[in-house]
């Protein structure tokens, strides 16, 4: 491909940022997008659509935990030029009956433009820009997953495997399990965080333990239920993805956790 405007949505994210910036360093010109960014993109706001779209030839396309994928606004790109699209879903939606995300994955497929899916495993950086932070910052991390190994992977690993899909060849209508180069189990991965940074994390991993910490609320009950079905798949197979796609290594939890250790990311 040329190397025309890419947008980049969610811009300011843990990869949306990092995807506009291995674009960037290579040279490839970039729409950076999002509710704050430089250029206004809100999926609630179909105003904002169409001065993100115009113009460009490929598409980072995610969307907020929760935030559906509108297949109007995919409809909109590929009408205003758009050949390229990189879809940010997940790993093991099925399981999870994640049906925003397979109702994403289907609207990419169905778009008339080339398309390229990244189903990537947790990320790394959960546990210091997201959603763990704070059980890790409160010393205790709650997820129902018992003693089940995943492929933790790091925001840069999935950034460069997406810069590559964006503008390289060959990985036109590709699904891409995204992990890093161990699988881990939460409590493993709660360890290696306890060393590095010198205080004692706990990990809870049974349901239990999950909905007494939600308020033993139905919905807490409904999603203990999910986890168990992704706790049944058992351990979460390593892929060679990154090494494939980008020609290096996937970055290993371990480093990741130095790195940010080293940043005092979870200092008191």
């Amino acid at each position: 491909m040329t190397r025309q405007v890419i947008l980049v949505l969610g811009a300011t994210g843990s990869t949306g940022r990092r995807v506009a910036d291995l674009l960037r360093a290579t040279g490839h010109p970039v729409r950076a997008a999002s509710r704050s960014g430089e250029t206004r993109f809100d999926w609630s706001r179909p105003d904002t659509w169409e001065a993100a779209v115009s113009g460009v030839s490929a598409v980072y396309l995610m969307a907020p935990d929760g935030t559906p994928v509108d297949p109007s606004f995919v409809s909109l790109a590929v009408e205003r030029g758009v050949e390229r699209i990189v879809l940010l879903s997940s790993t093991a939606i099925e399981t999870m009956g994640d049906e925003r995300l397979m109702s994403a994955e289907r609207t990419v497929r169905d778009s008339g433009a080339e398309w390229t899916i990244l189903r990537p495993s947790w990320f790394d950086q959960n546990f210091d820009e997201g959603f763990f932070r704070p059980a890790i910052m409160a010393e205790e991390v709650i997820v129902p997953l018992g003693d089940v190994r995943q492929g933790f992977v790091d925001a840069g690993d999935i950034a460069a495997v997406a810069a590559a899909a964006l503008t390289e060849d060959g990985h036109a209508g590709r699904s891409y399990e995204v992990t890093g180069p161990r699988s881990l189990t939460f409590g493993e991965a709660v360890e290696l965080i306890s060393a590095a940074i010198g205080r004692e994390i706990r990990y809870l991993g049974g349901d239990e333990d999950y909905i007494a910490a939600q308020g033993f609320s139905g919905a807490a009950i409904s999603e203990a239920k999910t986890f168990a079905a992704l706790r049944d798949l058992g351990d979460q197979p390593v892929s060679e993805t990154v090494p494939q796609v980008t020609g290096r290594p996937a970055k290993d939890f371990e480093t990741y956790v130095a790195e940010a250790a080293s940043k005092r990311v979870w200092r008191m």
